[in-house]
């Protein structure tokens, strides 16, 4: 009897130490997936911050044409300044659209918080909690 006593006591001893080693690992796992889902949307912020760059640079260049033809259409009063008023909106209208698209990542991107991360930590935390009252030993 004490030769299956010895066995249980060092099974049980292996489950906790296995239990220590699987624990760490989730933690270094899930540690991993965090830093890669921050990174990601780190990298689609700076996608967004350098469309809206770019937006911000199409509007400047669009406001000098429309300067530029608002001051040829008073100082001549000829159909000069219709062509820069056409040049002016045509660099407006993708002004607008780059600004559009980079709000969007920007939103897709902010908080960098690892939110599917989170969720399956939750979830662990949820199944361990459930193995845990389910233990026949505590009951």
């Amino acid at each position: 009897m004490t030769t299956h006593t010895q066995q249980t006591d060092r099974s049980m001893a292996q489950l906790v130490s296995d239990l220590s080693e699987q624990t760490t690992r989730l933690v270094r796992l899930e540690a991993a997936l965090a830093a890669r889902e921050v990174a990601t949307k780190a990298k689609r912020g700076a996608v967004g911050g350098g469309m809206l760059a770019g937006a911000l640079v199409l509007a400047g260049y669009a406001g000098a044409v429309l300067l530029a033809a608002l001051v040829l259409g008073l100082a001549t009063a000829m159909p000069a300044w219709t062509a820069a008023l056409v040049v002016g909106i045509g660099l407006l209208v993708p002004a607008v659209v780059v600004a559009l698209l980079g709000r969007s990542q920007l939103r897709r991107a902010l908080p960098p918080i690892p939110d599917a991360t989170l969720a399956r930590v939750r979830e662990d935390i949820d199944v361990i909690k459930e193995g845990a009252s389910n233990d026949p030993d505590q009951g």
